[in-house]
């Protein structure tokens, strides 16, 4: 069954705005109309948006929503949701503040380490936290599956496929200015079929590399999503899935598909924007579910990836 949300967006965020794009979707009737990636530029302005766009309106970002729950079962807070209200106030005023050294992580200032360093160890995490094992702090959605290997754990701010940064960023000038003006979160404050009734701007997480099988985008070995000439094989089959679902793309979306998103290796934003957006369709349409059965931790601590099955 279809989820009625009208407005959907997707955005590839980077704490770098210039490598900010977002791509949307209006439905039209039984379809909808794709428009082409675009920068997004000033976060508040993007924010702000949100509340003005027809509604209902759901909002997809490819940083982490929500907190491993072995970590916020310490905190003290009811859940994910009321944390994120706290989290750079009052007592937790370092929240956001990536710690330079292992002596300074605790449970108020997690995330490490600052700098690049050879001494820093994860197990520094790991003990300034009161963990035993790194998968403690990961999600269940981030653990390791026969399909997937496990994600970089949310606090852990060094290396190429880390999250932590990217989720400070987010977490600081998109979701907590949302929620003070009312947006909700999925699927903490409840299902997308609920939350599209519930008149305000709905932001779910997201992971682009989820949506490819999901709309027919393939990369084979050895291919890379930051060559031209890969993205735009990978992304043959898009007009065919389009038409078979009745999803028309923009002249200008057309022409970047057509043309690999451009020779810059930067075409992977604009292109991962494309694919969440596209992934999302597949969700509202009803032909994907929106999470498995979820456990009540996943609701209330550690929140899900939309589209992704356990």
């Amino acid at each position: 069954m279809a989820i009625p949300f009208q407005t959907i967006l997707h955005a590839d965020w980077s704490r770098d705005a210039r490598k900010r794009w977002i791509a949307a979707a209006v439905r039209t009737g039984p379809g909808w109309q794709v428009e082409a990636p675009c920068t997004i530029g000033d976060s508040a302005d993007f924010v702000a948006a949100l509340f003005s766009m027809p509604g209902p309106v759901l909002a997809g970002f490819d940083f982490p929503i929500g907190l491993p729950a072995s970590y916020g079962q310490l905190t003290g807070f009811a859940g994910f949701t009321e944390a994120l209200k706290m989290f750079g106030t009052a007592d937790w005023a370092k929240f956001f503040q990536v710690a330079d050294s292992e002596t300074q992580v605790s449970l108020r200032q997690p995330f490490y380490p600052r700098l690049s360093s050879a001494e820093a160890k994860q197990r520094h995490l790991l003990e300034g936290l009161g963990m035993s094992s790194i998968n403690e702090l990961r999600r269940i959605c981030e653990h390791a599956t026969a399909k997937r290997r496990a994600a970089c754990p949310l606090f852990w701010t060094l290396g190429g496929n880390q999250v932590g940064k990217a989720a400070i960023d987010g977490w600081q000038s998109v979701l907590q200015p949302a929620i003070r003006d009312g947006a909700r979160l999925w699927p903490f404050d409840g299902s997308l079929a609920s939350l599209a009734r519930a008149g305000v701007p709905v932001i779910a997480e997201t992971y682009p590399a989820e949506a490819y099988g999901h709309v027919g985008i393939g990369f084979k070995p050895r291919m890379s999503k930051q060559r031209q000439d890969d993205r735009r094989a990978a992304a043959a089959g898009l007009p065919a899935w389009a038409a078979l679902h009745r999803i028309r793309f923009s002249d200008e979306l057309s022409a970047q598909i057509t043309e690999g998103f451009g020779l810059s290796k930067a075409g992977e934003d604009p292109f991962d924007a494309l694919a969440g957006v596209l992934g999302m369709i597949e969700i509202l349409d009803g032909r994907r579910p929106e999470a498995p059965t979820l456990h009540q931790l996943a609701r209330q601590w550690e929140g899900w990836i939309l589209g992704q099955r356990g």
